[in-house]
């Protein structure tokens, strides 16, 4: 069996601020044939659960699947997430400059942020999760383990 999966924006794409103009372009999408939908990353669960509830307003009728970033560079991920309009929430963005000179403790907290962000998505119904991993296997590794225990 065969799906066809398209992209989502919580907060709209970079380029179509206007929610309800972004929304009707991914209902065209989901009518055109996707099956499920993966978001771009985002930091603040309510910027999904938000998305989930504007889409079914909308009556778009696919999975939505939260796609989640750990943050192990902070650099790297401030310019993803600029790119991307996502935002990174203060408290968030305070626990990474407090240790931003020591790798391990970056490391640590952006799995720690994730694994949290993870469990609170399945735990109120997300119907899976993407990790965007860059090829930085390690740290979804321990977010997967830490979700199934």
């Amino acid at each position: 069996m065969s799906s066809l999966g398209g992209a989502c924006y919580p907060k709209g794409h970079i380029e179509c601020r206007d929610l309800e103009q972004d929304l009707d372009h991914l209902k065209l999408k989901v009518e055109a044939g996707l099956d499920f939908v993966i978001t771009q990353l985002f930091f603040d669960n309510a910027d999904y659960f938000s998305c989930v509830e504007r889409a079914c307003l909308h009556r778009v009728r696919v999975r939505i699947i939260p796609g989640i970033m750990p943050i192990t560079h902070p650099a790297q991920i401030e310019r993803f997430a600029s790119a991307y309009g996502a935002k990174i929430p203060h408290p968030l963005q305070a626990k990474h400059e407090a240790v931003r000179g020591d790798a391990d403790a970056v490391r640590s907290t952006g799995i720690d942020h994730a694994t949290t962000q993870c469990r609170t998505l399945l735990d109120r119904g997300a119907p899976g999760i993407h990790f965007y991993a860059l090829n930085q296997t390690p740290a979804t590794r321990v977010i997967f383990e830490r979700l199934r225990e």
